[in-house]
């Protein structure tokens, strides 16, 4: 039976990898995705799961190790963070284009430097275009959630992609919440068993892995991990769909809050979500009319699930923890060039937040609010993106 239970973010993620019993996991510590792996690594020595642990010498090996393993014909799991993740560069590019769904928790960091231990979301957008699916989480719960979903999603034969299953450091990684915990059978049952499409172990079928591939078909393979993305949105709602018929908590590219009657909207990830939320409350007791969208789903990009949500707004803003060294941050620029593709003429203004963890509360939230309304008002585009809660 399903139960409430307190968890940190990183125990929801293991809780969830746990139920998921994956064949191979390999692990190496890095600040603050440590206590994931860690608790994981319990369930290993006290017997609650069959997975082969493999302790390595660094994040390189740890996806070497990994890719190697679901080459093989496995479920195999790792997880990182920051510059782990950029240790991991070589070989997370490769394991997208072997087309091997490995599931991979990224807990955000910022990337050095200067050293910073705490939440951006720098680690993560630096593989946007990896060809890995990436998955961020609000709380606890939807870390839990979405790592167990990440598996049905990046499996299916007409995707087989890897999947990045995302949770803020800190601020979810070590903060406990209390979340559903669902009956271990029932998830068992909802990811089924995995049957991989190639394995290098079947001597009937064999299969050449890691080839040289240079001009004469290297374009053709990397068009072929276009088409794996494409298929991608189809069988993410259909997860999503099934995740909600059976646990009740259905999930879907973006979730709107307060929007129906919004005059302005900001566009946000991650675990801001919620202070975001109660940003748009006070806001709206202001005598503004906002909303918020929460982006779920970063890649694949759903460019008509977002435009839909934000015409007929008067503005929107787009709050990005993550420094972009151009005019805006990552998600902002996806969404201005899904505007223009799309004929939407809003203003859409940038907001750079919570680099390094930097604080955001929910006042800050509200000032973004207070200039959307300006900028709706005036409908003129910003000219440069505005940075939240900055010493000038």
């Amino acid at each position: 039976m399903s139960q409430r239970v307190g968890r940190t973010g990183n125990e929801a993620a293991a809780e969830a990898l746990r139920q998921v019993n994956p064949d191979v996991a390999a692990v190496y510590p890095i600040t603050p995705q440590t206590e994931l792996m860690h608790k994981f690594t319990e369930f290993v020595a006290n017997g609650q799961v069959n997975t082969e642990l493999i302790h390595v010498e660094s994040e390189h090996s740890a996806m070497s190790a990994t890719v190697g393993a679901a080459a093989a014909g496995t479920r195999a799991i790792t997880a990182t963070s920051a510059n782990g993740l950029a240790l991991m560069w070589e070989i997370v590019y490769i394991a997208a284009s072997y087309r091997l769904p490995i599931v991979m928790n990224v807990v955000n960091r910022a990337l050095s430097g200067p050293i910073n231990i705490h939440c951006d979301h720098s680690d993560t957008m630096g593989c946007r275009d990896s060809g890995w699916i990436q998955i961020f989480a609000e709380n606890a719960q939807e870390a839990y959630d979405n790592t167990i979903q990440a598996f049905l999603i990046g499996e299916d034969k007409k995707v087989l992609l890897p999947v990045m299953s995302t949770l803020d450091g800190f601020v979810l990684s070590h903060t406990m919440e209390t979340m559903v915990l669902e009956d271990n059978e029932k998830v068992k049952e909802f990811v089924g068993e995995y049957d991989p499409a190639t394995t290098l172990l079947d001597p009937d079928n064999p299969i050449t892995i890691g080839l040289l591939d240079l001009q004469n078909w290297y374009f053709e393979h990397k068009r072929q991990q276009v088409e794996g993305m494409r298929n991608a949105p189809a069988r993410i709602a259909e997860v999503g769909k099934a995740f909600g018929k059976i646990f009740g908590r259905e999930y879907g590219f973006i979730e709107p809050y307060m929007l129906d009657d919004a005059e302005v909207a900001i566009i946000i990830m991650g675990s801001a979500a919620g202070t975001a939320k109660v940003g748009v409350r006070m806001a709206r007791d202001a005598g503004i009319k906002a909303g918020l969208v929460k982006l779920r789903v970063f890649r694949p990009w759903p460019t008509d699930v977002l435009t839909d949500a934000v015409k007929g707004l008067g503005a929107v803003g787009v709050m990005d923890r993550c420094i972009s060294f151009g005019y805006g941050g990552p998600v902002f620029s996806e969404l201005r060039a899904s505007a223009y593709s799309k004929g939407l003429s809003v203003p859409i203004g940038s907001y750079i937040y919570g680099l390094g963890g930097r604080d955001v509360a929910p006042q800050h939230v509200v000032e973004v609010f207070k200039e959307l309304a300006k900028i709706a008002e005036s409908g003129k585009t910003p000219d440069e993106e505005s940075y939240v809660n900055l010493r000038e």
